[in-house]
């Protein structure tokens, strides 16, 4: 039998983070990102899922309604992925329009999946990366916290 082993996680992860909309909520996010690949030990690119993340939720400071944001991380045995949650009642940008803004635009060529949905209480946009053996579990580039652009947080 000649079974190989699950690169990630063989459980399943959940965190909901609820955040202030206002532009230190990118910040917050880049920081729990982070803390997501190394507690759960992903095997994804570290620097691209910051990225993501940071620009799904400039996104919906940027073009969100409602005082919160919800960042969510799901982790399978597969793939990692992130949605993010606003109040806005406005129609969710449709797949063929993520090129026209910068940073859905990004979202749309490094990630796996992706797209955006409405929800009983706003929009949601998300992103999947699928797990890469060149990248060992858990890598982090050093602890949470003001690195790479974070800011003074």
């Amino acid at each position: 039998m000649n079974a190989t082993a699950p690169l990630g996680p063989a459980e399943l992860h959940q965190r909901r983070v609820r955040l202030i909309r206002e532009p230190a909520a990118a910040a917050q996010a880049r920081i729990q990102a982070r803390a997501v690949l190394v507690a759960w030990k992903v095997p994804v690119d570290p620097e691209v899922t910051v990225l993501l993340t940071s620009d799904l939720v400039t996104n919906a400071i940027t073009h969100g309604a409602g005082r919160m944001v919800t960042v969510a991380f799901r982790c399978s045995a597969e793939r990692l992925r992130v949605d993010v949650y606003d109040s806005s009642r406005m129609a969710s940008p449709e797949a063929a329009d993520w090129g026209e803004d910068p940073g859905l635009a990004l979202i749309s060529r490094l990630a796996d999946e992706w797209g955006a949905f409405r929800t009983p209480a706003g929009n949601a946009a998300y992103f999947s990366l699928s797990f890469k053996e060149s990248f060992p579990p858990g890598r982090g580039d050093g602890p949470p916290g003001i690195t790479r652009g974070d800011g003074g947080l």
